[in-house]
C-alpha cells in the first residue's frame, strides 16, 4: 500500500514546526510497511489532486496569507470537489482560516477558498499558549500550542474538541478547530500529531479506507514516547491552572471570610484537576 501526501506551500507556511506532521504522517506509514510518498507544492505550482491521498497545510504569517490570496482563486473548484469527495485534509492556523470564505485584517480582507462557510476576524490581543482538548472523535486529550490574532466563527459546523485549557477558535465560544467530512482545521501548533497519534492515525486510517477500502485498518504502534509526550502536557497545564487558581483566589479574596476564599480556591481546582483527569484518560465531553 502506498499513500501520496500533498505538503501545500511551505515555501510561506511553516511556523511552529509544522513541517513535523508531514514527517509524523511519513514515519507512521513506513513503521507499518506502507510506503509514503511527500509532495511539497509551492506557491504558484499545479496541484493534480486526484493524485493525492492527503493534503497537509501548515500555518504562517498574515502576509503569507496576503500573497497566497491570488493563487487560491485557481486552485477553488477542484480542492473544493476533493474535500467534498472525501478527501482527507490537515489545514493548522493560516491554512484552517483560508479555508473559509474571508479573513478580515487590519486594514483588508483576504479571500479565502470558501471551501468551509465560515469567517476569521483579526483581533488585536493574540491567544497564546498550551491548550488542551477534549474530542468526540479521539480518547485521549489532544494537546498542542496556539498562538493567533484571528478568531474564527465556524457557525454550525462541529468543533474538532472542547477546550479544557487554552482560549480555542475565539476564546469565547469554548471550542477548537472545525471537522467536516474528512478534513479537520485547527489553531494547534508543536507540531499537532507527533504528540497526538490518535489523531496522526485517525488521518492516515481514512485516507487509506478512501483509497483501498473499508476493510483497512492501522497496526497499533507502542507510541511510549508520543503518550509520555501528550501526558506531560496535560500535566504541566493541570499544574499551570491550579497555581493561577490559587494566585486567582488569593490576590482578590472571594467568599466572606478566609474559610471561604480557600473552600472556593479548593473547589476550583478540584474542578479542574477532575476535568482534566477525564481528558487524560480518553472520556469524551458532554455537549
Amino acid at each position: 500500500m502506498k499513500l501520496s501526501i500533498g505538503y501545500l506551500y511551505p515555501d510561506l507556511f511553516n511556523l511552529y514546526g509544522d513541517r513535523g506532521n508531514v514527517k509524523c504522517l511519513e514515519k507512521r506509514l513506513q513503521w507499518r510497511g506502507i510506503e509514503a510518498e511527500i509532495h511539497p507544492i509551492l506557491c504558484g505550482d499545479r496541484i493534480n489532486f486526484s493524485g493525492l491521498d492527503m493534503i497537509c497545510w501548515g500555518g504562517g504569517p498574515d502576509r503569507g496569507q496576503e500573497i497566497i490570496s491570488g493563487y487560491l482563486k485557481a486552485i477553488r473548484h477542484d480542492f473544493r470537489a476533493y474535500v467534498e469527495d472525501g478527501g482527507v485534509v490537515l489545514a493548522v492556523c493560516a491554512a484552517f482560516q483560508l479555508l473559509g470564505r474571508t479573513y478580515t485584517m487590519r486594514e483588508q480582507v483576504v479571500e479565502g477558498l470558501g471551501i468551509l462557510d465560515i469567517h476569521t476576524q483579526w483581533q488585536p490581543a493574540r491567544l497564546v499558549g498550551n491548550i488542551i482538548l477534549q474530542s468526540p472523535y479521539f480518547k485521549a486529550a489532544i494537546v498542542g500550542f496556539e498562538n493567533h490574532a484571528g478568531r474564527t466563527d465556524i457557525g454550525t459546523y462541529p468543533p474538532l474538541g472542547k477546550v479544557v485549557f487554552g482560549h480555542g477558535n475565539t476564546e469565547q465560544s469554548g471550542y477548537e478547530g472545525i471537522v467536516y467530512k474528512n478534513l479537520i482545521g485547527t489553531y494547534l501548533h508543536g507540531p499537532l500529531l507527533p504528540k497526538n497519534p490518535e489523531v496522526c492515525d485517525g488521518l492516515l486510517e481514512r485516507a487509506l479506507k478512501r483509497k483501498y477500502g473499508d476493510q483497512v485498518s492501522l497496526g497499533e504502534l507502542p507510541d511510549i514516547s508520543e503518550h509520555r509526550a501528550n501526558h506531560y502536557m496535560v500535566e504541566r497545564c493541570r499544574s499551570a491552572e491550579e497555581k493561577h487558581t490559587a494566585i486567582h483566589f488569593g490576590a482578590f479574596g472571594f467568599g466572606n471570610s478566609r474559610k471561604a476564599g480557600k473552600d472556593n480556591k479548593r473547589e476550583s481546582a478540584n474542578t479542574c484537576r477532575k476535568q482534566m483527569d477525564r481528558t487524560a484518560d480518553g472520556e469524551k465531553y458532554d455537549e
